[in-house]
């Protein structure tokens, strides 16, 4: 651990969440009858690397339409969020969209950034710290969908707003987000705190379907990266060309699917054990959940809060939310 990036901040929490082991993750994944690997094994190096080039992609709408919308609205959000607000960003990876609040907004007691990813976690802060000479920059190391517990705020007197951009909300079912946002809400009531929230919309199959399967296949290479990482890293013998990437939007749902998809009838070996495949067998990776304005306001009534104000882009593709607990 890097101890000089940890002294250029001004408190740092490693709170030691429990990794979820890859090799015994893939393999409960891969034995029921409906085989899915979980999408947060997606950002290894290589993902996350991935992942990035996604971003810039001209199919991938959201974060380019998600920093706009923070950009031309940020003396409304900083009004807002209030002065003396501690901003807490939840899965805060490099924190690039938090810059244009921090930007925006005179006085800030505080930025507390969560991340599960100790490393990149502390580097990223260290570099806040360094850019914003005058603020207060602490680091958790925490897996923010479990711990809401924050002792960065006990040493702080701002009052709390999360930041959660990127529609990672998307990632949970109805139920789920419901649950989490609850947990949110619970954790920010204490102190009269508010949310800003990311939140992808509904929209035409194509824009969507080609969000997620890009013509260069830079997705495609991300969703694939899953079993170059098996490979690497347990042992698995899975040959990339007998799987091809499949997204789509499933109206019915609600949702975009990621799929890797066997092109034959095949086994394969995972350390000790055989993993056998049916021609175009799935396995599910990921589900991205859209929303409408309305039903994005039954799930945040639902988990507590009382009060929105959104912020739209002129074509209808996203929306920022703050939300508040009274």
């Amino acid at each position: 651990m890097n101890s000089q990036l940890i002294d250029k901040l001004y408190a740092f929490y490693d709170l030691e969440p429990e990794i979820e082991d890859f090799g015994e993750a893939v393999l409960r994944g891969l034995s029921g009858k409906n085989k899915t690997l979980p999408c947060k094994f997606f950002y290894d190096l290589r993902g996350s690397q991935l992942f990035d080039q996604i971003c810039e992609l001209e199919e991938y709408y959201v974060t380019r339409t998600e920093i706009a919308l923070l950009t031309e609205n940020a003396a409304e959000i900083s009004e807002c969020l209030g002065a003396d607000c501690h901003l807490v960003e939840f899965g805060s990876g490099s924190s690039i969209k938090v810059r244009i609040l921090l930007d925006a907004m005179q006085k800030l007691s505080g930025y507390t950034a969560i991340d599960i990813s100790r490393d990149h976690l502390i580097a990223s802060c260290a570099e806040l710290a360094d850019a914003y000479p005058g603020l207060a920059v602490r680091a958790v190391c925490a897996d923010y969908s479990e711990a809401l517990e924050i002792p960065a705020l006990k040493s702080s007197a701002g009052r709390p707003v999360a930041f959660f951009p990127g529609s990672s909300l998307g990632n949970f079912d109805d139920d789920d987000a419901i649950e989490f946002l609850a947990g949110v809400a619970a954790f920010l009531s204490k102190s009269d705190g508010g949310l800003l929230i990311g939140v992808d919309l509904k929209k035409d199959e194509a824009t969507l379907n080609a969000a997620y399967d890009d013509a260069k296949g830079v997705t495609a290479a991300f969703n694939l990266n899953l079993l170059v990482r098996a490979n690497a890293e347990i042992g698995a013998d899975f040959d990339l060309s007998a799987f091809r990437h499949k997204a789509f939007y499933n109206a019915d749902i609600g949702r975009v699917e990621m799929h890797l998809v066997s092109n034959r009838s095949q086994s394969v070996s995972i350390g000790d054990e055989k993993i056998h495949f049916d021609l175009d067998e799935h396995i599910h990776t990921e589900n991205s959940y859209k929303y409408s304005l309305d039903q994005f306001a039954d799930i945040w009534r639902a988990a507590g809060f009382t009060s929105s104000r959104v912020w739209c882009d002129a074509n209808q593709l996203f929306s920022v939310h703050y939300l508040e607990t009274s």
